[in-house]
């Protein structure tokens, strides 16, 4: 079993929260302010560390058994993520998906840190 911060589509109510394979909710999360939060082409989003300047992210932190992550969770991220260990709010330590720094340069990329919840900037986008 392995702490996993979820912050997209994973989340309850999410079109990959099935991935989950029935893994119990931990409870609501934010990361500590040390991150930078991406829409990725208004597909999902992506953190990445930053350390100053960075801001808060919003997620779920469920107790996933490491086959789930391995064979079902991980398998269906975008090639744009990577599995990496951040610090929440409390300074516990947890798994989550980050954005793989190859990917920094992307045209594809809209800061939306200033939201720091993905429901909320795809409420707030125009229709």
């Amino acid at each position: 079993m392995a702490l996993m911060f979820l912050n997209g589509a994973a989340m309850r109510g999410g079109p990959l929260h099935h991935q989950l394979r029935g893994a119990p909710l931990v409870g609501t999360a934010r990361s500590a302010p040390r991150y930078r939060y991406f829409s990725v082409g208004d597909r999902f989003p992506a953190m990445y560390e930053v350390g100053e300047g960075g801001g808060s992210v919003l997620g779920e932190v469920y107790d996933v058994p490491l086959s789930v992550l391995r064979e079902h969770l991980l398998p269906a991220e975008p090639a744009e993520l990577e599995i990496g260990v951040i610090a929440l709010a409390d300074g516990a330590a947890c798994l989550a998906t980050v954005l793989r720094e190859s990917w920094l340069d992307s045209p594809e990329l809209v800061d939306i840190t200033g939201y720091g919840d993905w429901r909320a900037y795809l409420a707030a986008r125009p229709s």
